[in-house]
């Protein structure tokens, strides 16, 4: 028992020296941190790379909305409790009208972040969304900014067109979208897309989307979603991907992982803990060492979220509406004082973070 924990001591130095040093760990290295690292030890590693990063001490948020402009989809993920199949009852697109509202209402609470998120929905053309990013940017203007649909919707929006990734995104592009996110990657690895979303694309096409957009010079993000039932080892893999795309890259302005809400969903479970969150939180900023922000999820965690501040993360969000988490079982909380308190009692300075209005904003 004793050789066994004087190995376990060893190799938690080795792995924490690499970390202090600046010196980048394996997919070894983190699946053994997984196992065998308490919390602490993870919040100690996790805080070094942060530190590199920003201040002990400081944190920024944003106030923003996801706005589903639609909830028809013929991607049948079995994680998913939003869509409707094209011609359920219940299947909806959101008109011009309808958007403006709600962003009206979001500049009204103090945001300026919309992100768009619907899903496959094959009666609408690209011509939709390009009419409605213009008219956002023409009424809006810089006082706006938003993430104009996912990876996974720009790729279906392309294939469904007819044209190449480069041209989808060029079309954007000019329609005056500035961001397209990295959603609708939940775990980077094949063998989770073939038993949760096989009519998804494969993780190669999602890459190969994500480079076309930032070759187009669009801005774009990493995430990842955990709590289904993948593996240890799936995760790492999703991570080992997400930080070799940023080798080659450079193009990911931040990583944002939330966890799965299991209920109203086909594929159902029970929804992990967040202790268990937070603690691949802190795997996820010690390994992704070329990633300079790391958010954590108030829309899943609610205000739990903020202790995530200790485990790595250095930026969160305030949502007002995301129909598709909270159909799962997600609840929102607009009581935004109450949520930043919590992050000054943990010892943070929360300062908002204005995407809106600047351009070269990351």
């Amino acid at each position: 028992m004793s050789n066994a924990v004087v190995i376990d001591e060893g190799q938690l130095a080795k792995i924490a020296a690499k970390v202090d040093k600046g010196v980048r760990i394996t997919a070894e290295d983190a699946r053994w941190l997984w196992k065998n690292a308490s919390d602490a030890q993870l919040c100690s590693m996790a805080s070094a790379v942060r530190g590199r990063f920003v201040a002990p001490g400081a944190c920024t948020y944003m106030v923003m909305r996801i706005v589903n402009y639609t909830n028809v989809c013929v991607a049948q993920c079995d994680y998913c409790a939003f869509y409707k199949l094209p011609g359920a009852s219940g299947g909806y697109v959101l008109s011009h009208e309808d958007v403006f509202a709600k962003l009206d209402e979001l500049l009204t609470l103090g945001g300026d972040l919309a992100a768009f998120n619907g899903g496959f929905n094959p009666q609408l053309p690209l011509s939709y969304y390009c009419d409605l990013f213009a008219s956002i940017r023409a009424r809006y203007g810089d006082s706006i900014e938003f993430y104009a649909l996912t990876i996974a919707e720009f790729l279906y929006l392309a294939d469904h067109a007819k044209l190449s990734l480069p041209e989808a995104a060029e079309r954007l592009k000019a329609a005056g979208v500035r961001w397209i996110t990295g959603g609708g990657s939940e775990i980077l690895t094949e063998d989770f897309r073939a038993r949760h979303s096989k009519f998804k694309y494969t993780v190669a096409e999602y890459f190969l989307a994500q480079r076309a957009i930032i070759e187009a010079g669009l801005k774009t993000t990493a995430t990842m979603v955990i709590g289904f039932d993948e593996t240890i080892d799936e995760r790492i893999e999703h991570l080992e991907r997400t930080r070799n795309f940023q080798d080659v890259t450079g193009g990911l302005a931040s990583f944002l992982c939330w966890t799965f809400k299991p209920y109203f969903t086909q594929i159902g479970g029970i929804e992990i803990t967040t202790a268990e969150y937070l603690r691949h939180l802190a795997l996820s900023r010690i390994y992704l060492d070329n990633i300079p922000r790391i958010r954590t999820s108030v829309l899943t965690q609610n205000e739990r979220a903020l202790d995530g501040l200790r485990y790595g993360a250095d930026d969160f969000d305030l949502p007002i509406e995301d129909e598709v988490t909270q159909k799962a079982g997600a609840t929102i909380n607009l009581d935004f004082e109450r949520i930043l308190n919590y992050a000054r009692q943990l010892g943070y300075s929360p300062e908002y973070r204005h995407v809106a209005g600047t351009p070269v904003e990351s």
